[in-house]
């Protein structure tokens, strides 16, 4: 049995996006200021995107979506417990696992700083700590997407697809804990009505 149900985590990471989608809309820059979006991004050797410092048509969209997700998540719960946590979960928690992972990782492997194109001659490795400056300014290995793709190697960003991997993640093995316990209750009930159908 988990310590926290799959239903109380859905219910707090769509509270997450409508909160994100707010801040979105009022004050963009509240959520670059972040610790966590500091912690990751030096960790990681993102840079930072001053394009969260003011509001925007693209962000105040962005948070539009986002209040969408959070609200259309949020209604999903109310289904019965075999639609929601069996077929609609069941389904959306490995494929969300799965896209947020791919972003988190096409934002850190594929920037300046990524070991892949980034390589300091003083560091002792090729996975040490990138120094963020020198990679953006003076790394020849590394060439822009020409598809807009270099918008999302921001810390910003790779944070919040880190949160989402880490938080769907959890949700999608809670779900496999608790489907067990949901299809037993089923058999346990389809059970009983043929033994009273039977008398």
């Amino acid at each position: 049995m988990a310590l926290i149900s799959s239903k109380t985590i859905i219910t707090s990471l769509s509270l997450f996006h409508l909160t994100l989608a707010f801040l979105f809309l009022t004050n963009p820059s509240a959520i670059s200021d972040q610790s966590i979006v500091y912690l990751l991004g030096e960790s990681m050797g993102l840079p930072s995107s001053r394009s969260f410092d003011a509001q925007s048509p693209a962000l105040a969209f962005l948070g539009i979506l986002l209040g969408f997700l959070g609200i259309s998540d949020l209604v999903t719960l109310s289904y019965p417990e075999e639609i929601c946590l069996i077929t609609h979960w069941g389904t959306q928690a490995p494929l969300r696992v799965s896209i947020s992972f791919a972003l988190a990782i096409y934002s850190f492997f594929f920037s300046p700083s990524s070991p892949l194109f980034y390589h300091d001659d003083n560091a002792t490795s090729r996975f040490s700590h990138p120094n963020l400056h020198h990679a953006l300014h003076n790394n020849p290995n590394y060439t822009p997407s020409g598809w807009g793709g270099d918008a999302l190697k921001n810390r910003v960003f790779f944070t919040f697809m880190f949160v989402e991997t880490m938080s769907w993640f959890w949700i999608w093995v809670t779900l496999g804990e608790e489907q067990r316990g949901v299809l037993a209750r089923a058999q346990r009930e389809r059970t009983k009505r043929r033994g009273s159908q039977s008398y």
